[in-house]
């Protein structure tokens, strides 16, 4: 939200506004304001449920109205296959609808009570949404192994290594959270995993660019998604549960 106030445009996961929306340099405000009061009154811990539905609201709104034209116009099976952020960007928003689910369902103040309201009711879905997005976005770092061997730090040696390693590791991670056996241990690794990228990777590209919003936005959004991982380990059904 801060950051689409101080450059005036939508970051990271909204595309660009098509022609028929109307007004399109207020959006990026508007929208800026609004995700500021949310994230401030998920903070604060304040009306929770009711800002992460509204939340995951705005980000079903994303899905259906941008991308979901832009993928009728640019099939996602084509060549060449897997169009990047035709696949990886929407299953990013289905894995953060997800996370809101889960910040609605578990109450702060109330921490093992959850009640099935608004996006909470879609709390079982939690693991499900966030599984397509890591095994596809495994799935990219072998077809587009260049891009991602050039994102690897350069101090790290064997970069291709870790190119596929961390493929493999995502893959793994979104099949694991699916089954019984082995969801608590895939769903953490891999928000301990996203986690380090923000160490290693985002943190270092924002600085080296400051004045890059994209940058900045990719810290956070990784730190939600790690977050979401995590909150998917810690919401499995050996909990105690009422309401």
């Amino acid at each position: 939200g801060v950051l689409q106030l101080a450059t005036g445009a939508m970051v990271r996961l909204v595309p660009r506004l098509p022609a028929w929306v109307p007004a399109p340099a207020i959006w990026p405000y508007a929208v800026g304001v609004v995700l500021i009061a949310l994230g401030l009154a998920i903070l604060a811990g304040r009306m929770v449920r009711t800002a992460a539905t509204v939340v995951a609201a705005l980000i079903l709104a994303d899905v259906v109205l941008l991308y979901a034209p832009l993928m009728v116009v640019n099939p996602v099976v084509d060549r060449p296959f897997f169009r990047g952020f035709m696949w990886t960007n929407p299953l990013k928003c289905l894995a953060l609808i997800g996370g809101a689910a889960l910040l609605a369902a578990w109450h702060p103040d109330e921490p093992r009570v959850i009640t099935a309201r608004g996006v909470a009711r879609l709390l079982p879905l939690a693991a499900v949404f966030l599984a397509p997005f890591l095994v596809v976005g495994g799935v990219q770092h072998f077809w587009y192994r260049d891009f991602v061997t050039a994102l690897v730090p350069a101090w790290m040696p064997a970069r291709r290594f870790w190119t596929y390693f961390t493929g493999a590791a995502l893959i793994w991670g979104g099949v694991g959270i699916l089954v019984p056996r082995t969801a608590r241990l895939a769903a953490t690794l891999t928000g301990v995993m996203i986690f380090l990228w923000v160490l290693m990777l985002h943190i270092p590209r924002a600085l080296a660019g400051p004045n890059h919003a994209n940058e900045t936005a990719g810290i956070f959004e990784a730190l939600a998604l790690s977050g979401v991982a995590l909150m998917v380990c810690a919401g499995r059904p050996d909990r105690p549960r009422s309401g």
